[in-house]
């Protein structure tokens, strides 16, 4: 089911990450819609709907981020429309990451961002896991518990209050990988390479009425 009245869609593009995937993905699922990739603060305040994505070390984002302008956007951005943060767009929402001898995220979500520890799993944490879906929300629709989804990251949310975890995925831990707090919502994995259930929950976003 595609939105059915034409909104602005902004992607959030600060130089970090592969985008363009994302859009196409948008594009895909929302034909009808104004997809725009910016870092533009006025665009961004303007559209309906902010998607957040990144990759790359948590340190050069923050920097990106803070040259671009982009910091004080994203949390205004992050209280008062739909909000979806992707990958490093999940970890960048909390206090503080391990990554880069330590780096001060956003902090529009209390908690923290680790390493996983050395063992017989390789790091980073690539490839196809399943998702157990912690609370029932919108963005999960026609998806089952436990469907797959793509990953690639190295470190992850080890404190998060429960009240906003929205899923977890066990990988010799078992870790938070989706967050959910009033019109946000942002997950570790990457939605736009997951095939059908990414594609859905996609489309669950577009159409997720705050």
């Amino acid at each position: 089911m595609h939105s059915t009245s034409s909104q602005t869609i902004a992607i959030i593009d600060y130089g970090m990450g592969n985008v363009r995937s994302v859009q196409k993905a948008i594009e895909h699922v929302a034909p009808n819609d104004n997809v725009i990739l910016t870092d533009n603060a006025d665009l961004i305040n303007q559209a309906d709907r902010i998607v957040f994505p990144g990759q790359g070390a948590m340190g050069a984002c923050m920097q990106a981020l803070n040259e671009h302008g982009l910091s004080e956007v994203i949390k205004k951005s992050a209280h008062e429309k739909p909000f979806l943060g992707i990958c490093l767009g999940l970890q960048l929402l909390f206090d503080h990451s391990e990554e880069n001898f330590g780096t001060k995220g956003l902090g529009i979500i209390p908690g923290n961002v680790v390493k996983f520890s050395k063992s017989e799993l390789k790091i980073p944490h690539m490839g196809w896991n399943t998702v157990n879906q912690s609370i029932d929300h919108p963005l999960w629709h026609n998806i089952e518990n436990n469907a797959r989804f793509y990953s690639v990251h190295s470190y992850y949310v080890s404190e998060a209050d429960a009240s906003v975890v929205a899923g977890t995925t066990d990988y010799g831990v078992d870790f938070t990988c989706a967050v959910a707090k009033d019109n946000m919502f942002a997950v570790q994995f990457h939605p736009e390479k997951s095939q059908h259930d990414g594609l859905q929950l996609l489309t669950n976003f577009i159409n997720w009425k705050v």
